[in-house]
């Protein structure tokens, strides 16, 4: 079977501009007995830093999933595709609350998606630090 590693602090061109596009991206998170969880969700790819963010609201149940995995969090991975095009990013996840944190993961996700997410004052942002990505962009 054919592998399509990338090196997720630096992608190839291709990788790269394919996460710099408007897409819709599936986020899944372990449940707590150990089955997963997938969601739609938008993902800002910042392979400078190898982060990958999410902003959710706190009670929602993938928060609440990378949550349960304790402090060194929940090991997940967020995936696009588009044809024959696609990506995964995977790593270890945590919930951060930080509203500096919040804003920067707000101000990629509106640079990413066009739009600037509504004011809501229970966000958070799921951080995944990257420790695998691969795909064809």
């Amino acid at each position: 079977m054919a592998s399509y590693p990338q090196d997720p602090g630096a992608p190839d061109a291709a990788y790269l501009g394919f996460w710099q596009e408007r897409h819709l991206c599936t986020l899944t998170t372990p449940r707590p007995d150990g089955s997963p969880h997938v969601v739609p969700v938008g993902v800002t790819y910042d392979p400078g830093a190898r982060l990958a963010r999410v902003i959710a609201d706190k009670a929602s149940t993938k928060v609440q999933n990378v949550l349960a995995a304790g402090a060194e969090g929940a090991r997940v991975a967020v995936c696009q595709v588009e044809g024959r095009r696609w990506a995964t990013l995977e790593g270890r996840a945590v919930v951060r609350t930080d509203r500096d944190r919040v804003a920067e993961a707000e101000r990629r996700y509106a640079e990413r998606y066009g739009r600037t997410p509504r004011p809501d004052p229970s966000r958070v942002v799921i951080e995944i630090g990257l420790t695998r990505a691969m795909g064809r962009g």
